[in-house]
């Protein structure tokens, strides 16, 4: 091969490289609309479950308004919220996917409405390994143009596998029964707590922050088009 072939040849696997590479906009170029509209007050409804584990919403739904306050927004208390929109006779937040955003500035007087999806929030076992997965997608809609402010989706994968000296058979079969007593006995929380912070990194502080409207050049990672939920 000549030296211009193998330039070339680096050349193009850089470009390629370059191509597959996450890429990269500023908040103010992603979510233009966090700063023209400036939401302050944020309602957010009871997950959506996505997984086979019956408990995931209850849990996950312990750990957001925290983090979402923390970034400067005023959060209404979501016991208070769940216990209004049970009283409505409002059960799962499918329900109200399809209503107006309006409607929640109008009840409410709610600046903006979060969506949740919890897409994971499960185990996966290969052979004496194992991991625990929390995968959520949030979205942040505006109750005056109904616009969609902000959306992203992260993902957290835990590793529980407990690595045990000594080979063989024997070995194997300790240690596959020592990651599964420490897989069951993980805490989803602390991951789901983890995946707010993966997820609300990308999202412009409020108001109430002393960062409010100085992160219109942070830069965060563009995600590929995400796949509506039902």
């Amino acid at each position: 091969m000549t030296r211009f072939n193998i330039f070339a040849l680096i050349g193009l696997l850089s470009l390629s490289l370059a191509a597959c590479a996450p890429k990269c906009l500023t908040k103010c170029e992603a979510f233009p609309k966090m700063y023209s509209e400036r939401p302050l007050a944020i309602l957010i409804l009871p997950p959506i479950n996505e997984t086979t584990a019956a408990d995931a919403r209850e849990y996950y739904a312990t750990t957001i308004a925290e983090p979402v306050s923390l970034y400067g927004y005023y959060v209404y208390p979501l016991e208070v919220v769940f216990d209004i929109l049970k009283d409505e006779g409002v059960y799962d937040t499918e329900s109200l996917i399809r209503a107006p955003p309006q409607k929640f500035r109008d009840y409410f007087g709610a600046d903006a409405v979060m969506y949740i999806w919890i897409k994971r929030w499960d185990t996966t076992y290969v052979v004496v390994a194992a991991s625990l997965t929390v995968s959520v997608r949030c979205v942040l809609k505006s109750t005056s143009s109904g616009e969609t402010l902000w959306e992203y989706e992260g993902t957290v994968v835990e590793d529980t596998t407990v690595r045990v000296s000594g080979g063989g058979l024997v070995g194997l079969a300790v240690q596959a029964v020592a990651t599964a007593i420490q897989t069951a006995m993980t805490d989803y929380v602390p991951v789901a707590k983890r995946v707010n912070y993966v997820v609300l990194t990308s999202m412009p502080y409020g108001k109430y922050h002393a960062d409010y409207d100085k992160d219109r050049d942070s830069k965060t990672v563009q995600q590929k088009a995400i796949r509506p939920s039902k």
